[in-house]
């Protein structure tokens, strides 16, 4: 059954095909189903007179150039078809064809052809198609044909000729198979015409007559030996001829017999049943194309259609009414047992035709009933019931509507009891769920077909229950929304999705749909594939002409049956994901893709736009993501080791800290101005060393802090100290008198009392003040763990104070100084103090001459020292009683 034979196709699609199919054949047959006025011409061209030479010089195509003779002069030698149809040749010369000995094909019908040479096809022996059809011919140009010994097809219908008596010269065409003749001019046949086709076994016969058939001679057609044959003549003034022309079919086997308006002008009103003929005929097929058809008629033709060896009927361009004779008997009057394979109702004028007899039982044994363009607007209850024979049915094309096919009054229980496949296409239905529950009750239905409707919306998809029988569903070209694919059959195997403007996929519709085996979501506007989209059972899938742009291997992971994919025409991204899933589709060969390579094309980025795809390699390097793990690992240890070596050769470590100093300095200088903390001073800078580090405080310090264009004013003991002050008033008023206090530090720092006294100073100096203002430099390294207890005080500092260390290296000694410049600060003037350098001291060599009044050496044990040591220390207790109150001065060694 070809309900059952449908493979990927609609069901509506095979019956448009089949309905065209049968009109070809029709105008095979008959030649002229139109009038003898040429029809427009199908092609057009702007260089008139031109023909086009293709195929290597073998065909020439001179369809409607609006010639007015065959261009012959333009013809190769090697022509082999040719295409003259829809010009305005008026004659056919010896010399057209002359030159074209290898020429098989030539059509010249829709032209103005009046007279052929008996010469013009002389030269063209190999001529097997020849189609003069619809021109003026005045008779049949037999001697002009004569030599075409090898024709197989020949029309000639719908010339102006009046008689259609083939001259013997007919008899030697014995490998003819298709002719067509006769024109609106043959009043009538008779049985001398077709003699020289006695022993010639045709394929395709087919006969025009005028439009009132004035005779016809029983026996015309007995001699005609074909499988196909075909009828263009009206009988309406002669309904009897149809009765001698069905005795010469009589005891004859053909394929198809098809009658074109057989009653053309008025309905057949007589009693005598015209079509008794018809149960001695032996047809697979038998077509009546348009006419005019009442009761009475399509009553006598199915009456004896009950009993003929015919298997198919159509009916199609019918005009169709009523008969006022007809008269109702009830059952008797019925049709009751048609039994044809396949009853094809189109094109019907009147949609009373279904029930002509007032009922349906004519539909009880038919097998395919197919009722297209018929625009019925009810199905009554009975009719269900009477169809109980009817496996495949086609109600498609109709314009029906949810109320229409369905009637909620009507009891579905037991109907349809033989239905295989319902197609419902091409209608304005909108409700799954009356759909549901229309077909619930066929338990033998397997094939549903409602595309090009008006389904899926929200409103009409709720509670659906299908028939579990169902495993193949055709809805391309509907409006479903992704929430209307639950109202769907989820027993299906074949489910067509295609153009229903869905934008997602609901993936709980897929998940009860464990057979589904193929599924064709071509055409929608899906913008990304549902990630665990799960279907173990599917094998061919389409999503070609979609939105989406991404596409993995991990899309399709969860379809391990997946064999055949079709995903073309998509707006893809052309990344490393896409580059990896077209890998490995073509490596592992387990999925075909069905389109590849010509409708894929990059969209995105926009330099690759329309790049196909199979001609994308991005590089190894983009896409592998442990290699590029890898280099990034192995590139930032490489910089780190090389910066590692950077700094070891340049000593950048040392010079960070350094610089550190230098902006946090700078950054203190600020804040105390800011806070107007900075006075004016008689030095910038106090400096307290020991005797040891005296030779590096005046060969190195000194120099380069005051001999500068901005120098710095120092105050060193052995030169800036008031000779004849106590040595405490000097420590206590210079150190007040200067805006930082520099501690070089030393080991023999250490040993040195004096400078323990400086620091102590300075630190009661910082209370209350800034720890900023002292300024530690650390001459050689000392670890202050290892300082005596009594210097916890310089023990807190080198831990909490950050401190200048003097460079070894000479490179780096430049830097040392701009470091401790940035902590003293920008040189600023200075007051004059009381006391002039050069008023204090003379210096000689750079030697102070209060030099030997203070010592810094570390303590050693002589008699002078020790009585010096003792008259100063009364010398402080008489006149600094209030000194020595407030400061606990231990006992210090000269």
């Amino acid at each position: 059954m070809s309900g059952k034979e449908d493979d990927g196709h609609t069901v509506n699609t095979r019956s448009f095909k089949m309905i065209w199919t049968f009109f070809h054949f029709g105008a095979l047959l008959l030649g002229a189903f139109t009038s003898p006025t040429p029809s427009p011409s199908p092609t057009s061209s702007t260089d008139e007179g031109v023909c086009h030479i293709y195929n290597s010089g073998r065909s020439a195509d001179c369809l409607g150039r609006q010639l007015e003779g065959v261009p012959w002069k333009q013809f190769p030698s090697t022509l082999e078809d040719i295409d003259l149809s829809y010009n305005k040749l008026q004659a056919v010369y010896a010399e057209d064809f002359l030159r074209l000995p290898k020429l098989q094909i030539l059509k010249l019908r829709y032209n103005n052809i009046s007279h052929i040479d008996n010469d013009a096809f002389k030269n063209n022996i190999l001529l097997e198609q020849l189609d003069i059809f619809n021109n003026s011919l005045q008779e049949i140009p037999a001697t002009a044909l004569t030599p075409l010994m090898n024709l197989k097809e020949l029309k000639m219908s719908n010339n102006l000729y009046k008689h259609v008596t083939l001259a013997d010269s007919f008899s030697k065409f014995v490998k003819l198979k298709v002719l067509s003749m006769g024109g609106p001019l043959v009043m009538g046949l008779k049985k001398a015409d077709f003699q020289p086709l006695k022993n010639i076994k045709l394929e395709v016969f087919a006969i025009k007559c005028s439009s009132n058939l004035s005779y016809y001679e029983p026996g015309s057609l007995e001699i005609i030996q074909t499988k196909q044959m075909g009828f263009d003549m009206a009988i309406d003034q002669r309904p009897n001829a149809l009765l001698h022309m069905l005795h010469d079919l009589a005891n004859k086997t053909f394929s198809v017999i098809q009658f074109r308006n057989l009653f053309e002008f008025m309905y057949y009103m007589g009693d005598e049943d015209i079509f008794q003929g018809l149960k001695h005929i032996t047809a697979h097929q038998l077509i009546f194309h348009r006419g005019k058809f009442n009761e009475n008629l399509l009553r006598m033709a199915l009456i004896n259609l009950q009993v003929a060896p015919i298997k198919r009927l159509r009916l199609q361009y019918i005009d169709f009414a009523r008969s006022p004779t007809f008269v109702n008997s009830g059952a008797g009057s019925s049709i009751t047992d048609l039994a044809l394979d396949k009853l094809d109702l189109w094109y019907i004028s009147n949609p009373d035709v279904l029930r002509f007899d007032w009922r349906f039982t004519w539909f009880n044994k038919i097998k395919e009933l197919s009722i297209q363009y018929v625009y019925f607007n009810s199905v009554p209850c009975d009719s269900w019931v009477e169809m109980e024979g009817v496996e495949f049915l086609d109600v498609s094309n109709n314009r029906l509507q949810n109320e229409f096919l369905f009637n909620q009054q009507c009891d579905y229980k037991g109907t349809m009891p033989s239905l295989h496949t319902f197609n419902m296409s091409n209608n304005d239905l909108t409700s799954l769920k009356d759909l549901s529950s229309l077909t619930r009750e066929f338990h033998q239905l397997q094939v549903l077909d409602f595309s090009n409707n008006k389904l899926g919306s929200a409103e009409n998809c709720q509670d659906c229950i299908w028939q579990k029988n169902i495993t193949r569903l055709i809805a391309h070209h509907n409006q479903f929304i992704s929430e209307a694919l639950c109202c769907l059959p989820t027993t299906v195997q074949y489910l067509d999705l295609s153009y229903c403007n869905l934008d997602h996929l609901d993936i709980t519709y897929f998940e009860k749909a464990t057979n589904l085996k193929e599924l064709l979501l071509s055409g929608n506007k899906i913008k990304f594939i549902p990630s665990k989209w799960e279907s173990p059972s599917l094998q061919s899938l389409a999503l070609d002409g979609n939105s989406f742009g991404l596409i993995s291997k991990e899309s399709f992971e969860d379809m391990p049956q997946l064999s055949r994919l079709r995903a073309g025409n998509n707006p893809y991204h052309c990344t490393c994901e896409l580059h990896a899933f077209v890998q490995d589709t073509m490596s592992k060969g387990k999925v075909n893709l069905t389109d590849w390579p010509w409708n894929y094309k990059c969209y995105h980025p926009e330099a690759l736009l329309n790049t196909a795809i199979s001609k994308y390699f991005p590089g190894q390097v983009a896409c592998d993501i442990r290699l590029v793990i890898i280099i990034c690992v192995a590139t930032t240890a490489a910089v780190i080791l090389i910066l590692m070596l950077i700094c070891y050769i340049f000593d950048l470590p040392w010079y960070t800290k350094a610089t550190y100093q230098i902006i946090r300095a700078k950054y203190r200088a600020h804040k105390e101005k800011m806070a107007g903390e900075l006075g004016t001073f008689t030095y910038h800078a106090f400096i307290s060393y020991c005797h040891s580090d005296a030779d590096w405080v005046r060969d190195q310090l000194l120099p380069c802090l005051e001999n500068n264009k901005d120098p710095y004013r120092l105050c060193i003991h052995e030169r800036d100290f008031m000779p004849g002050r106590w040595i405490i008033d000097n420590i206590i008023d210079n150190i007040e008198s200067s805006r930082k206090v520099i501690f070089v530090l030393s080991r023999h720092f250490v040993n040195s009392e004096w400078c323990n006294y400086e620091l102590y100073f300075a630190q009661q100096r910082a209370m209350g003040k800034t720890f900023s203002d002292v300024i530690l430099v650390v001459k050689e390294p000392i670890d202050p763990s290892s300082l005596p207890s009594k210097y916890c005080k310089l023990k807190k500092m080198l831990s909490t104070k950050t401190y200048l260390e003097w460079p070894q290296q000479v490179n780096q000694q430049a830097f040392f100084w701009s470091q401790l410049k940035s902590v003293l600060g920008k040189p600023t003037m200075t007051r004059d103090g009381a006391h002039s350098i050069k008023s204090r001291t003379s210096s000689i060599g750079g030697i102070s001459v209060i030099g030997p009044l203070i010592d810094r050496r570390p303590d050693t044990a002589t008699p002078n020292v020790d009585k010096e040591t003792k008259s100063q220390k009364e010398i402080i207790n008489r006149n600094n009683d209030e000194l020595s109150n407030q400061r606990q001065i231990p006992v210090v060694a000269f």
